[in-house]
């Protein structure tokens, strides 16, 4: 089982692991902070849910509101790597910051953060998207192999940042997350070293060219430009839906740890910020099979798109807040109901999280225009910052629906709506987004320029 492991890593381009290791050190920082963030509002701080959903909410979108604004000066003023270092440095101090205590240096803390993660996150991304340009059909299982060190950091964050804050004390909890990203950034400096030179490279142009049947090459259609840029804007309004159900995790499913469930394990009970470490580490074990099966299945050419992958994740996110509905029901009646609630509950939205992130982080630094693959990077983010405010929002109002089941079953409706009409859109355009996604498949470099651009598939 390692020997295959290996060898399907040896098909991936030269640099992966060192942005791996970054990305999964950055995110350690990101999701032990946030494991941390809502408990601490309301057990050390006294805030109520509500209020404490408003600063959850607040927080994570601008966390994914800012890649916008970091992308579009990337594009016009800055280098990639210096950019990624400005936004690492910023998340460290904003980290140190939270492990002062004072409400005063818990806000600027939060604002570095959001800053910081304005200007790593659209760039690493597009960076990573970079060295598939000779290897297009290994993009999604990469990117896969990518959210897989993202989730590497999301599993430890929990355990580690989680159990110091909430038995020890909070603030060595956010001073462990700073330690993370202080090793992210070590990492990066030396890693980077081994990256190509041609991935740094930002020009205004690139001459990419399609192949046609006669064998000859042609400049790309200026008429696809602002069909991919909709289609990018379709898949992130959808996203929008999906975070905004997912990231109850971070919010109300957290406090459902903490009020609802019994975490007693022979004996021991287990911290609720631990929970949070369910979905990374069920993506760590299921994340190699989905990839390897989207790369067996595009052999057959029967891979679906990222449109109907989608579609397919909508569904199952459906399903995992169909469970929580009947875990809510029990709780309503005063008992403390199986940690086994809660895992089926992350099964499902783990495996709907498969099937849309990684893929829509392909989907977008394959479909970008070139000039501007970091801004509509950023543009996929912003779907995320409006998925998560919304998130936020609305697990504050938790106890306002009449009870727990009609909150969590909110979400199965949405979700599964959004499923239907998604699927609606795509059979009703289908000829004309087909052509824009199979011309993707068939794309080539000129084989006399060098590449300029930032992504190519």
């Amino acid at each position: 089982m390692e020997k295959s492991y290996e060898i399907k890593l040896e098909k991936q381009p030269k640099g992966i692991t060192s942005l791996f290791l970054t990305e999964m050190w950055e995110r350690l920082s990101y999701y032990g902070m946030r494991a941390l963030l809502v408990l601490y509002l309301v057990n050390a701080l006294g805030f109520s849910d509500k209020d404490a959903g408003v600063i959850y909410a607040y927080y994570t979108s601008f966390v994914y509101l800012t890649p916008v604004i970091g992308g579009y000066i990337t594009d016009r003023y800055l280098s990639y790597r210096f950019a990624i270092y400005l936004g690492s440095v910023l998340m460290l101090f904003g980290h140190l910051s939270l492990a002062i205590s004072g409400l005063s240096y818990f806000y600027l803390g939060l604002c570095l953060l959001a800053l910081g993660n304005g200007f790593f996150k659209p760039n690493i991304s597009t960076i990573f998207g970079r060295l598939y340009v000779e290897k297009p059909n290994l993009r999604d299982s990469g990117f896969t192999i990518f959210y897989m060190g993202i989730n590497l950091g999301g599993l430890l964050g929990p355990i580690i940042s989680g159990t110091l804050g909430e038995k020890v004390d909070w603030h060595l909890g956010f001073l462990s997350a700073g330690l993370g990203m202080a090793i992210g950034i070590f990492v990066f400096y030396f890693g980077s070293r081994s990256l190509p030179k041609s991935i740094w490279e930002k020009t205004k142009g690139i001459n990419l060219t399609h192949t046609h049947e006669s064998g000859t090459l042609t400049n790309d259609s200026e008429n696809e430009v602002v069909p991919k840029i909709a289609l990018i804007g379709l898949l992130s309004f959808f996203s929008i839906f999906f975070w905004m159900a997912f990231e109850q995790m971070g919010s109300s499913l957290n406090l459902f740890a903490l009020r609802h469930t019994d975490r007693n394990v022979f004996g021991i009970e287990i911290p609720a910020s631990i929970f949070q470490s369910l979905n990374p580490l069920m993506i760590l074990i299921f994340g190699p099979f989905v990839s390897f099966l989207w790369t067996s299945l595009s052999k057959t050419n029967r891979n679906p798109n990222p449109i109907l992958k989608f579609v397919i994740s909508l569904f199952f996110l459906g399903l995992g807040f169909l469970v929580m509905v009947f875990a809510a029901n029990k709780a309503e009646t005063g008992v403390s109901v199986s940690l086994f609630f809660l895992v089926f509950v992350y099964f499902w939205n783990t495996i709907s999280e498969l099937c849309l992130s990684p893929v829509g982080l392909s989907f977008v630094s394959k479909m970008a225009p070139t000039k501007f693959a970091s801004f509509l990077m950023g543009t996929w983010f912003l779907s995320t910052a409006f998925g998560h405010y919304a998130a936020g929002i609305l697990s504050g109002y938790q106890r306002e629906w009449g009870s727990m089941a009609n909150f969590y079953g909110f979400f199965v409706i949405v979700s599964w709506f959004a499923s239907f009409i998604l699927l609606g859109i795509y059979l009703w355009k289908k000829n004309s987004i087909l052509p824009l996604l199979e011309s993707e498949k068939t794309r080539k470099l000129d084989s006399s320029s060098p590449i300029r651009g930032s992504i190519e598939t």
